[in-house]
């Protein structure tokens, strides 16, 4: 396990696109709350680019995280918002190249593809975070989203309890492990693949956004049968966001998906397609307990 350098202020950032094209105007007004952080921002090139060609479009994209990581002068790197399409570019990255080089790499939605295949291959602490245009714009950021990125420059370990949003278990009992996952899709889209995430002795997180249950209940089902859950420390459920009523309809399969699981599993916490959005390190050890309910993860990034 290869844990990034903590920032300081003054330290150059990149922003870059792997996923699609952020709103201009939003990913302005996030680059801004950066800056306020005291960092020195950036844009990729090819941020704003989108065409038709996928095989030009993917080859910009890759440009820009090479460059991103190769780049000595760059010490961070955020994702501006998701999209789709980072399945394919996952082959053409030069995973030696980021281990060589290893750096901040922060996002969450589509972006799990890229956030399990960097682990994978470069043993690099990856980080499931709020993105620059979707997440810190004017409208919706809000101060716990943007007091996310705090340990970032401190190192501090992260604790999640029901302080921060009333968290419900599910399932008792007390898990220890690499905290791994990120977006259901994504990680069932990544089955059979290198770039399956690893859930040997891990805890493992997920979250979705505007997923009907059935479907919730399919790709739970999908990893299951897969093996994801087999050597399993536990469940960590972040956002699913959906309408009032569907919610309760994936509330209440997750109670019976989850019944008679022998590792802990523990629901609501605001991770993920939601505000606030709470960022977290990847690769790391972490312990979800239940009496009291509780996520605590070790720091990401490394103050030497």
């Amino acid at each position: 396990m290869i844990k990034p350098r903590a920032l300081q202020k003054g330290d150059r950032v990149a922003i870059i696109a792997p996923a699609g094209p952020p709103d201009k105007e939003q990913l302005m007004q996030g680059k801004r709350v950066l800056e306020g952080m005291g960092l020195d921002v950036v844009l990729g090139n090819h941020v704003f680019d989108l065409e038709e060609n996928l095989v030009a479009l993917d080859q910009k994209r890759v440009a820009d995280l090479h460059e991103a990581f190769f780049d000595p002068s760059i010490d961070g790197i955020f994702c501006a918002n998701g999209g789709f399409g980072t399945a394919r570019i996952a082959p053409l990255i030069d995973y030696v190249m980021i281990q060589g080089n290893p750096k901040i790499f922060w996002g969450y939605s589509d972006i799990t593809y890229l956030l399990n295949a960097i682990h994978n291959f470069s043993s690099l602490v990856t980080f499931h975070g709020p993105m620059v245009a979707s997440d810190l714009n004017d409208e919706d950021r809000t101060t716990e989203t943007e007091s996310s990125f705090k340990s970032l420059f401190t190192g501090e370990s992260l604790t999640y309890d029901s302080s921060v949003s009333p968290l419900e278990t599910l399932v008792s009992g007390t898990g220890e492990g690499r905290l791994v996952g990120g977006n259901l899709t994504l990680l069932t889209n990544g089955l059979g693949t290198p770039y399956q995430v690893k859930t040997d002795e891990a805890i493992l997180l997920i979250e979705e956004v505007e997923e009907p249950a059935f479907k919730i209940n399919l790709m739970l089902t999908h990893l299951q049968q897969a093996g994801v859950f087999d050597a399993l420390q536990g469940v960590v459920i972040g956002n699913f966001q959906a309408e009032p009523d569907e919610y309760e309809r994936i509330k209440k399969m997750f109670r019976v998906f989850f019944a008679g699981a022998s590792f802990p599993v523990v629901e609501n916490f605001h991770i993920g397609h939601c505000q606030p959005n709470y960022g977290v390190p990847l690769g790391v050890n972490a312990k979800l307990t239940t009496s009291p309910a509780r996520l605590m993860i070790d720091s990401g990034v490394s103050l030497k």
